[in-house]
């Protein structure tokens, strides 16, 4: 994860509590999860005191060998809604080069990935999907207004959501311009 220091800190130290607080809950030295993980006990010790920058291949094996997500070791402690991580994964050298988790979701069987685009006036009008599934949609390009049931939220370029499908929604461009967005249907 390399990114400039006052994110890198911030996600530092999200990965150093949360590395140290699933190793104990596990009840797992830093040597067994050093053996587990495939990861040196010296890399773990400095991921827990937050001195390190870690790669997101390692952090996948810390997360496989504790049994736990890969967002589970990067988001905020404090964070009260588990689809929402938000939290800044990798920067490049480049300026601007990032890799930012918006947000996720336990899926059963598949993932699908749309690319959409609804034109000024246009409405798209979906019928409740099984009981398990969600949606996640990002917006790229101008204005959605998502309807689930009778509530209506908009979603600005930028802005996500991660919401349960299983309720009637809708997607409606109330712009004046084209909406383009990406949609995750999580089965």
């Amino acid at each position: 994860m390399h990114k400039d220091p006052a994110q890198r800190a911030s996600v530092l130290q999200h990965v150093s509590h949360n590395v140290r607080r699933l190793r104990h809950i596990a009840e797992m030295s830093q040597s067994a999860l050093a053996e587990k993980s495939g990861v040196s006990r010296r890399m773990l010790v400095a991921i827990e005191a937050g001195e390190k920058n870690v790669s997101l291949t390692t952090l996948d094996r810390v997360a496989e060998a504790l049994d736990v997500a890969f967002t589970d070791l990067i988001k905020a402690p404090d964070n009260r809604d588990p689809s929402r991580i938000n939290e800044l994964a990798w920067a490049g050298i480049h300026p601007g080069s990032k890799a930012v988790l918006l947000g996720s979701a336990v899926a059963s069987s598949e993932v699908e990935l749309w690319e959409w685009r609804l034109e000024p006036g246009e409405i798209y009008a979906a019928e409740a999907d099984p009981d398990g599934w969600s949606e996640q949609l990002y917006v790229f390009e101008g204005c959605l207004t998502l309807v689930v049931e009778d509530q209506e939220q908009r979603l600005e370029t930028g802005e996500f959501i991660v919401f349960t499908s299983n309720r009637t929604h809708a997607y409606r461009n109330d712009g004046s311009v084209a909406t383009r967005f990406i949609r995750n249907v999580v089965i």
